[in-house]
């Protein structure tokens, strides 16, 4: 793995772009002074890996519903009927997600890790801040596989178009004068910050838009209203887990105005399924031993060096990496320990020189379009920093 050395961006410059969460409690800088350079062979090959994951999580969605597999993935039972309607009815779109991927580096194969497909963190660094960090550097910005900011862009017109054809969405965006409220927590930072990124991007777009805090927003079965309007679209940074179990009555409302067609929430409700991490289980099933996989189950492997985590857990939290013989490589404690667990096979991630461990994260936004990358112990966690990439 080559690293290349850069001058970092000064806390004054990030905060002045609401980048505001650029030191750790540690007091050291989130955002690494360097990047990792890569070959645009292994761009491209990140690029078919993510398209054709996103495909088989598609095909696989379908083969849930059908089978009726929610239990299996630990979805809350008030979510189910949601997850339904949102998957038959095409005006839900997917707005964007992130796949966290091993491999792709030095010759390794890729692999999947899973799947942030509600809530995904790290949009501003990566469709950003990386890119700033180039051109401060007087090299050429446009040198990474990063069109994420215009694949974002380009997606929410398709909010409107239903379709890849974007030339029309200013036609049907004139008649129909749709608006986009986004929601955050108040508490924090990153997420008012990236949701008010969105919110941006979705003003450059073309859409009328607003935003605010999620407990000053009034849900009922006639619709979605807040700052003495109603809307048509509603985008949350809050998972979908959350409000099932923490606003079981909320759950329950959004599910009518969706049945009802009074409003249209972002990401979907379908994407809970993408976001479990049950779904590799399924994900295996159907492609067994493919080469972007690796093997999962819902009970201990067999003799194999593995790692068990929890359906929903976020940031590292309760998981474990697991020898052969059984014994306790490394492990995390958190809130998470509720949810069901999976055993997925082990996988060694990039490490540099000094033995730190590099994931792969895509964004995908109708397709694969921007690259970043975490950086490391085995287990990744919420003191894990951001490192940006450049194509050589």
């Amino acid at each position: 793995m080559n690293l290349l050395k850069l001058q970092p961006l000064t806390d004054e410059y990030l905060e002045s772009i609401g980048f505001v969460w650029h030191t750790d409690e540690d007091n050291s800088s989130y955002v690494a002074d360097e990047v990792v350079e890569i070959s645009e062979e292994e761009a491209d090959a990140f690029y078919e890996a993510t398209n054709e994951l996103y495909d088989m999580f598609c095909e696989a969605g379908e083969y849930v519903i059908e089978n009726d597999l929610f239990h299996d993935l630990n979805i809350p039972f008030n979510l189910v009927e949601i997850i339904k309607e949102s998957w038959e009815n095409d005006v839900h779109w997917h707005l964007y997600s992130r796949f966290d991927l091993a491999g792709g580096l030095d010759g390794k194969p890729i692999k999947l890790i899973e799947f942030n497909a509600d809530t995904p963190t790290s949009l501003f660094e990566t469709a950003v801040i990386q890119w700033a960090l180039l051109k401060a550097n007087g090299l050429d910005e446009a040198s990474q596989f990063n069109n994420l900011y215009e694949g974002l862009k380009e997606n929410f017109k398709r909010i409107i178009t239903l379709d890849s054809d974007i030339e029309k969405f200013d036609e049907y965006y004139e008649k129909l004068g749709w608006k986009i409220l986004f929601s955050s927590i108040s508490s924090s930072s990153e997420d008012i910050n990236t949701t008010k990124l969105l919110q941006h991007i979705a003003d450059e777009a073309g859409f009328n838009t607003d935003f605010e805090y999620m407990e000053n927003v009034e849900f009922a079965d006639e619709g979605i209203f807040a700052n003495e309007q109603s809307f048509e679209f509603w985008f949350k940074l809050i998972p979908w887990e959350d409000i099932a179990i923490d606003e079981s009555e909320l759950a329950l409302i959004l599910a009518e105005i969706i049945k009802e067609k009074k409003a249209i929430i972002f990401n979907p409700a379908y994407t809970l399924m993408f976001q479990s991490k049950g779904f590799m289980k399924v994900l295996w099933d159907l492609y067994p031993n493919h080469p972007l996989l690796l093997e999962t189950s819902f009970e201990p492997l067999e003799g194999k060096k593995q790692v068990e985590k929890r359906c929903f857990g976020r940031e590292g939290a309760n998981t474990k990496i697991i020898n052969e013989d059984g014994s306790i490589d490394v492990e995390t404690d958190g809130v998470y320990e509720g949810h069901k667990a999976i055993y997925q096979e082990y996988v060694e991630l990039p490490t540099d020189s000094n033995g730190v461990t590099y994931q792969a994260g895509i964004f995908y936004a109708f397709e694969a379009c921007g690259l970043g990358f975490r950086r490391g112990e085995k287990i990744l966690n919420n003191m894990s920093k951001f490192v940006g990439h450049i194509v050589k």
